[in-house]
């Protein structure tokens, strides 16, 4: 009898585990699906395939290709049953008609209606709306005003309404202050959408002539934004902790003429270019002069090096680790990353953030 008890037990105990909702492991990615199947796939949970045309106020594609892409990503999940192909629209430099068109009901009538209709034809699973940014000023030169708050409730409202809740809705947000004061009403937003992409990278952009940790996860004295900071600010506003994904960066930013005070930290530069992280072996070899540095407050790599006057802000192996720790912790949804052709294919970011949150 003791024997039967304890076995009811474990039963339920791994039906537990076996039903319980794993944390998502989520990859914006683009290009082909020859490249993409290169991946360990059945580590992730969601492929966001960035991005989709809009068309007048028509959801499609830019061309034929991009269609069949999006065909043989779907007939992936025949191999990979639990991955969700979502599609993704905007983008850095790609939602400047944004502001003027989903500020008419109409257009987001439309677009919620076209969505539905190619996800039913295609087979897809969700969308990802990416608009950098609503109410405030994102790619220079783009439309943005005090209106777009509203009207991205009223865009988000009006594909709820039309999805049901038959496919995902997401959108990417920007990780920092400005973006979560201004652009959205969060407290009308997150009922609607199944989950948050917290855009924790880029937080010192390509604009910017001071270097900084552009995908730190803690704050520090010289630099307040973080991924910490985001998140918090989310939980204060009651943003449910399971909705939110935080987000790694597959690339390194490089600043070039800095002075070598501080290792290149927090220095004038120049920026100068983006590296994948599967090319850091090459483009941060010792001929470079790299010198590999981990800020302990900031929970960041950086790199420098004095010869070439080159500074390094990056995601690695040790970062996207402590992240996924500080998903677990914290009771997140998960991390999503851009982007997945940046990785390495075996032993690279991706692996070591699944072994993390699976285990």
């Amino acid at each position: 009898m003791k024997k039967l008890i304890s076995l009811f037990f474990l039963l339920f105990f791994l039906k537990g585990i076996i039903v319980s909702q794993p944390f998502k492991n989520i990859a914006y990615c683009t290009g082909s699906v020859s490249v993409i199947k290169t991946y360990p796939l059945q580590k992730l949970t969601h492929l966001i395939y960035s991005f989709l045309k809009i068309q007048n106020d028509t959801l499609t594609f830019h061309n034929d290709q991009q269609k069949q892409n999006l065909i043989e990503l779907v007939s992936l999940k025949k191999q990979y049953p639990h991955l969700k192909i979502m599609v993704s629209v905007g983008g850095w430099g790609g939602c400047g008609f944004c502001s003027a068109l989903f500020a008419d009901s109409t257009h987001r009538i439309n677009f919620a209606r076209t969505t539905v209709t190619l996800f039913k034809e295609y087979g897809i699973d969700g969308l990802d709306l990416d608009w950098e940014y609503p109410a405030i000023e994102g790619f220079p030169g783009h439309l943005y005003q005090d209106a777009d708050r509203k009207n991205f409730t009223a865009l988000v409202q009006s594909l709820r309404n039309e999805m049901g809740n038959r496919y995902l809705l997401t959108f990417a947000a920007g990780g920092f202050i400005q973006y979560l004061e201004h652009s959205i009403n969060w407290s009308e937003i997150h009922p609607l959408v199944d989950f948050i992409n917290l855009m924790t990278y880029d937080l010192v952009g390509g604009y910017s002539t001071v270097t900084g940790h552009h995908t730190p996860l803690k704050s520090a004295i010289k630099q307040q934004e973080s991924t910490q900071k985001c998140v918090d600010w989310l939980l204060q506003k009651k943003v449910p902790a399971h909705k939110l994904i935080i987000g790694a960066a597959f690339y390194a930013r490089v600043w070039e003429n800095v002075s070598s005070t501080n290792h290149g930290l927090y220095q004038n530069g120049r920026f100068k270019t983006g590296v994948a992280f599967k090319n850091f072996a090459t483009y941060f070899s010792d001929t470079m002069g790299f010198v590999s540095y981990w800020d302990s407050k900031a929970k960041a790599p950086f790199r420098y090096s004095a010869s070439r006057k080159l500074f390094a802000t990056f995601d690695d192996i040790r970062s996207v680790k402590e992240k996924a720790k500080f998903v677990r912790r914290k009771k997140l949804g998960g991390i999503m990353f851009w982007e997945l052709n940046q990785d390495l294919t075996k032993g690279g970011l991706l692996d070591n953030i699944a072994a993390v949150l699976n285990r």
